[in-house]
């Protein structure tokens, strides 16, 4: 179904569950292949039902970035427009689709006033994948995340990693074989950056379960398959 929340045009698959609710930042390429990601979610997952929230990004680089930072290929920087894009998953997107907000204006009061059953996941490809990972460092609102090729190259984020404590319980890394074997001085280092990405996770106590799958390919080899292999692996039963 494709609907408008808050302003901002989203599209919500029920496959079968309504306390099980995936959160995704898109933009035109991933919603070409959304059909065939929802379908891939649910043939890995084994059956479990999920509700999965997909919402149109207006600027890539300004409103999935955490801080601002220059370019690192073409002429278009980043704004540091994250924090305003939580805030709409928080603020309206989450209460529109559950029904449910709270009176303590908090995302951790949002997560208290949720049914106990309610699990929320939030993941994305590529900057959405990175935002979604910025994002299990903000709030526990999110049980886990799913950051499928994030671009943990963006300048800083190591640093950050490694001075703050998750606060989801889950996290599921992926990358391509060949996404660090490139020119770009800043993009190469993606490959050392996800190593160490998953060693802090592995050293946080407060992240439960973590992993890195490597996939074949480049950047943008199958990112639809790979964000579902992402969300698949943080709602299957284990």
């Amino acid at each position: 179904m494709k609907t408008k929340i808050g302003g901002k045009t989203c599209y919500i698959y029920d496959c079968g569950s309504s306390d099980m609710l995936l959160i995704q930042p898109v933009d035109d390429h991933d919603i070409e292949v959304l059909d065939s990601e929802v379908a891939e979610i649910a043939r890995l997952a084994g059956g479990r039902g999920f509700t999965l929230a997909a919402f149109k990004v207006d600027d890539w680089n300004a409103d999935l970035s955490p801080w601002e930072a220059p370019p690192v290929f073409g002429s278009e920087g980043f704004a540091g427009g994250a924090a305003e894009t939580l805030k709409y998953v928080t603020e309206q997107l989450i209460p529109e689709l559950t029904g449910v907000t709270s009176s303590k204006g908090t995302t951790d009061g949002l997560r208290a006033a949720l049914p106990e059953d309610t699990k929320i996941y939030i993941g994305g490809y590529s900057l959405a994948g990175f935002f979604a990972l910025w994002a299990a460092y903000q709030t526990d609102l999110f049980r886990g995340a799913a950051a499928a090729s994030p671009s943990v190259w963006f300048p800083g984020w190591v640093g950050y990693a490694e001075s703050n404590a998750i606060k989801a319980d889950k996290v599921y890394l992926s990358l391509g074989d060949k996404e660090e074997k490139t020119r770009n001085p800043v993009m190469r280092t993606v490959g050392d950056c996800i190593r160490r990405q998953l060693e802090i996770l592995q050293a946080d106590p407060a992240c439960e379960e973590c992993t890195l799958e490597m996939n074949q390919g480049n950047h943008f080899k199958e990112p639809g398959i790979r964000t579902a292999k992402g969300f698949a692996w943080l709602i299957k039963e284990k």
